[in-house]
């Protein structure tokens, strides 16, 4: 027999100017709680998310349709996937279904819906039925029955479930009665199209023919006014995700990872700095609340939440959510708290693995601006010390600056002011020029470039910390104010290139100093060191070792740099065995955020986890290429019980011992004066 069916089959044409007018009040409706959730919005501060459309339209799409953030969630981001992916199916055959009736039919005299296309349409949407209540079952198990700690449940969770239950219940119901009087008997083989509601069919066909077509009309505008109240419920519940989070692949940020705005410092008219209360947000803060889907996937990720601290980035966002629904004038630090937000590593992880694209640490960062420049307030007095030892010393440690360039006597580097004429200038840091463990790693550094031939000029005392552990702790005005003294210092040498081993002064002079009109080119040693190799001016003698490797948030995460520091130790003879959480999913150290200036009074120590999860490898050595990690491991080392089992190294000192006898001590360089 002819494979097709009669569209509205028992419900009859007549009733699709009412379907439409129940639709255009659904519409109408959605739309009007929606004007509602722009009025909360507004509160915040205005922002240009709007540039590049085509750009971001095509983010958005890919995106969207491709899941590709959601996929990654570790707990229920297949689930949901594939959930979206099946509803889309049942949506697009909704939508055909309308086409053809009120459009193709009529109009054009044309009918889609026949043959192998109906056929292969019927099985389409079965399968996709079915893989959805599937998915929604397993969603329903996480959260109802699993319960992972830290997953809050709240009544917008019952009340969608049941709504998406019933409305893909009843669709396979209305569509086995439909079944069981027209093709079980008449059409079976077109029957067989439709596996899932065949079965069902079989079930309800011994209610026979004068009962279920009024079971399937009942079934019929249940289902409709269940699909309408759907859409009217979008913007009032958490289902408004599906817009919002959508829309936020289309706002996302298209500046360089972790770039903060950089507050001009000289207007007057500023009376506030950093954000106190909502309207000190921008919109799109705002916005991110309702984009939220409360994955918990930035939670799991944190390695101060996962560090029994106060901190839940998540929960930052859903009480950002709530104060600007509910009570906007009230402040936002203290329903945060400020333990929660001197918590923050700024590593980053929340915002990688965020499926709605939430800028999380721009968020705390502006509170903590408040907590700095307004209140005056500190994670600690060890903070405060380092904050005026920068001011006056221009390092966190209170040592004299004219000692900056001492640890680079006699080694091969030109100090500026004595001779500019460098291939690259090296950007030392505050610990590679006053920590002992991390002065070894800049001696290397040095040695390396030696051997390649490579000039290298360091700015000794006219170094000034980079202003970063500052920046992020708050204190805007402390990072400006170095921040113009080494750019004033560093454009009046002319310099090529800057080098630097600390991922943090990386970013800050490749990203933030671009705010200041610096345009100098920055480089992290590691891709530095790898081009070096790959250019083949650089020869070395491999010598196997086995390790494991530290991706450093900041070049990880924040530059995308995996790769090439790998490549490097793979040059020097290593084997490499990757800890659980490594790449983009790797584990902050501790440090960051300004962290390395503060006592970590709270929880558990981030460091020894990470420590841990090396030891876990069984390797011997654990690489690093940031000396804040390097600091932090060789103490979690110590506390977390692991000495003689695991020794830290940087990448320099691996590299630097497999250079050869007869490579290096280039006869051109000149040696850091003596005094």
């Amino acid at each position: 027999m002819h494979a097709t069916r009669e569209l509205f089959w028992n419900i009859g044409h007549g009733v699709i100017p009412v379907m439409y007018l129940l639709c255009i009040a659904a519409v109408a409706l959605a739309v009007y709680g929606f004007r509602h959730r722009m009025d909360i919005w507004r509160q915040g501060k205005p922002l240009d998310r709007f540039d590049r459309r085509g750009d971001r339209a095509r983010r958005m799409l890919a995106t969207v349709f491709g899941q590709t953030r959601v996929f990654r969630v570790k707990e229920g981001g297949l689930f949901h996937s594939l959930f979206f992916w099946s509803f889309l199916i049942l949506l697009a055959g909704t939508l055909l279904v309308m086409v053809q009736s009120d459009f193709l039919t009529p109009i054009f005299k044309v009918n889609m819906l026949q043959g192998d296309f109906y056929r292969y349409f019927s099985l389409a949407l079965d399968f996709a039925g079915l893989v959805a209540i599937v998915m929604l079952g397993g969603l329903f198990v996480r959260r109802f029955i699993i319960k992972p700690k830290g997953l809050d449940t709240v009544a917008d969770d019952y009340r969608i479930h049941a709504l998406l239950f019933t409305i893909l219940i009843t669709g396979f119901l209305i569509k086995g009665a439909r079944i069981a009087v027209t093709e079980l008997t008449e059409n079976p083989d077109l029957a067989l199209w439709s596996p899932v509601a065949s079965l069902l069919a079989l079930g309800l066909s011994f209610l026979g023919n004068g009962v279920l077509p009024g079971l399937h009309k009942g079934l019929w505008w249940f289902h409709l006014l269940l699909g309408f109240g759907f859409i009217v419920m979008i913007p009032r519940t958490k289902l408004r995700h599906i817009f919002t989070t959508s829309a936020n692949s289309f706002l996302a940020p298209f500046e360089p990872k972790g770039t903060i705005g950089t507050i001009n410092l000289e207007d007057e008219s500023i009376e506030q700095f950093g954000a106190s209360k909502i309207t000190d947000l921008t919109w799109k803060d705002l916005f991110d609340a309702d984009a939220c889907t409360s994955c918990k996937g930035c939670q799991d990720r944190c390695p101060a939440y996962t560090t029994d601290k106060p901190l839940s980035p998540m929960k930052v966002i859903k009480a950002i959510g709530h104060i600007a629904e509910h009570s906007p004038e009230t402040g936002l630090v203290e329903p945060i708290t400020s333990d929660a937000l001197w918590s923050c590593t700024t590593c980053g992880a929340c915002q990688d693995i965020c499926p709605a694209s939430i800028e999380h640490v721009n968020k705390i960062l502006e509170m903590r601006r408040n907590q700095t420049l307004m209140e005056g307030e500190f994670p600690g007095e060890e903070v405060r010390t380092a904050t005026s030892n920068i001011e006056v010393n221009g390092n966190p440690f209170g040592m004299a600056y004219a000692s900056r360039g001492e640890w680079a006597k006699g080694l091969p580097v030109s100090i500026m002011e004595d001779d500019s004429d460098v291939d690259i200038l090296y950007f030392a840091g505050c610990y590679a020029s006053f920590d002992s463990r991390n002065r070894e790693v800049a001696a290397n550094f040095l040695r390396i470039c030696d051997a390649a031939g490579v000039k290298v000029g360091i700015l000794g005392k006219e170094e000034k910390c980079c202003g970063e552990p500052m920046r992020k702790l708050g204190n805007e005005y402390i990072y400006q104010m170095v921040a113009a003294e080494n750019i004033k210092t560093i454009k009046s040498y002319r310099v090529k290139r800057i080098v630097t081993t600390c991922p943090h002064c990386f970013n800050t002079l490749s990203r933030d100093y671009r705010d200041f009109k610096f345009d100098v080119p920055v480089e992290h040693y590691s891709t530095f060191i790898n081009r070096l190799i790959v250019e083949e001016r650089l020869q070395l003698k491999p010598e196997p070792f086995e390790f494991t490797y530290h991706d450093s948030c900041y070049i990880g995460r924040y530059k995308d740099i995996f790769e090439e520091p790998r490549a490097v130790l793979k040059s020097a003879g290593g084997k490499l065995t990757e800890m659980e959480q490594s790449g983009y999913n790797s584990f902050c150290c501790g440090a960051g955020g300004g962290r390395i200036l503060a006592e970590e009074k709270l929880g558990s120590r981030i460091n020894v986890k990470r420590i841990a999860m090396a030891s876990k490898t069984g390797m011997p050595i654990l690489v690093s290429n940031c000396p804040f990690c390097l600091t932090m491991f060789e103490d979690g080392i110590k506390t977390g019980g692991v000495e003689g089992k695991l020794k830290v190294r940087d990448l320099a000192e691996i590299v630097a011992e497999r250079i050869p006898k007869k490579q290096g001590s280039c006869p051109t360089f000149k040696t850091a004066k003596q005094s």
